[in-house]
């Protein structure tokens, strides 16, 4: 999706849970038809977690018969994006050639690397018909020896990810390693990314094995060492002791982090980068059409004024 600056989410209250670090409630925005977006990152007091750098919440949204999401091509560079939906299917077409409907459950990682155009509309079928969408999408900063590769596309299907079942815990391990399984998904640098739904009144483990991590709360209720929290919410915990989180109503919640990138990212539109001279270099990239183009679209969002 297209980044657009928005003010910083606010603060929740101070908590006495002694491993959180920070509380965000992501900040809504409508981006038309009833289309929800919340934001949690980057955020004013903290722009990454592990090297997740943007970090969307859209919908629930129903879409009437005869409508649907329309993101014309746009690029990225020195990041891979991650979209992954709940509800509803997204068709991914990119620069590199690659046209893949989005299914809920469904792990998809583009690496922007050096320079990607890609776009996301509402498929054909859904579009006719209408559909409800609700889902995520985050973007990953690549570290510096990484930053230009080659640009890639990953999917895997839903059933092909692990997941781990456990007295009515259930985990899909999206990417990295969690709950004792692995993902297949290839990756340029450290991070995780799992899906935990957890009946009331059960428990989950966050385990202290990654050096920064969080919890996105989508739906639910849980409690951390005494203290609620209910979604939605952007739990950010210290390193550290293992957590206990417990479900008060029946929750849906991501795990997500990794190890800390070698320093702050610039960010501009959609621009990732360790440089601002590479930031400036792709914006002119982009007004002057030197990106390559997504096949079969015409359409495109033009570079931002500012």
């Amino acid at each position: 999706m297209s980044w657009q600056p928005s003010a910083d989410p606010i603060l929740g209250d101070p908590q006495s849970c002694n491993a959180l670090d920070l509380v965000i409630v992501p900040r809504t925005r409508d981006l038309g038809d009833g289309f929800a977006v919340r934001r949690a990152l980057p955020h004013g007091k903290r722009q990454m977690v592990g090297p997740f750098i943007f970090f969307d919440h859209f919908g629930p949204v129903q879409f009437l018969a005869g409508h649907g999401m329309d993101v014309r091509p746009h690029p990225h560079i020195g990041l891979a994006t991650v979209t992954y939906l709940f509800d509803g299917s997204i068709m991914h077409r990119d620069s590199e050639g690659h046209i893949q409907e989005i299914m809920p459950g469904a792990m998809n990682l583009m690496t922007a690397g050096r320079g990607i155009a890609h776009s996301e509309r509402t498929p054909d079928v859904p579009r006719r018909d209408g559909q409800s969408m609700l889902g995520l999408q985050s973007w990953i900063a690549l570290p510096k020896g990484k930053e230009e590769i080659a640009p890639s596309f990953q999917h895997y299907a839903a059933e092909s990810l692990p997941t781990v079942e456990d007295n009515g815990l259930r985990a899909r391990v999206i990417a990295g390693k969690a709950f004792g399984v692995a993902s297949p998904v290839e990756m340029v640098s450290d991070w995780f990314y799992v899906e935990v739904t957890l009946p009331a009144g059960l428990t989950a483990p966050l385990d202290a094995d990654h050096e920064e991590r969080a919890i996105y709360l989508v739906e639910g209720e849980i409690e951390i060492a005494g203290d609620r929290f209910e979604a939605p919410r952007l739990l950010i915990f210290r390193p550290g002791d293992r957590i206990t989180v417990r479900a008060t109503k029946n929750t849906r919640m991501m795990f997500l982090g990794g190890t800390a990138l070698e320093g702050p990212r610039h960010i501009w539109w959609n621009f990732v980068s360790s440089s601002k001279e590479r930031i400036e270099q792709a914006k002119e990239d982009w007004k002057s059409g030197r990106f390559a183009r997504v096949p079969d679209e015409t359409e495109f969002i033009p570079l931002p004024e500012r």
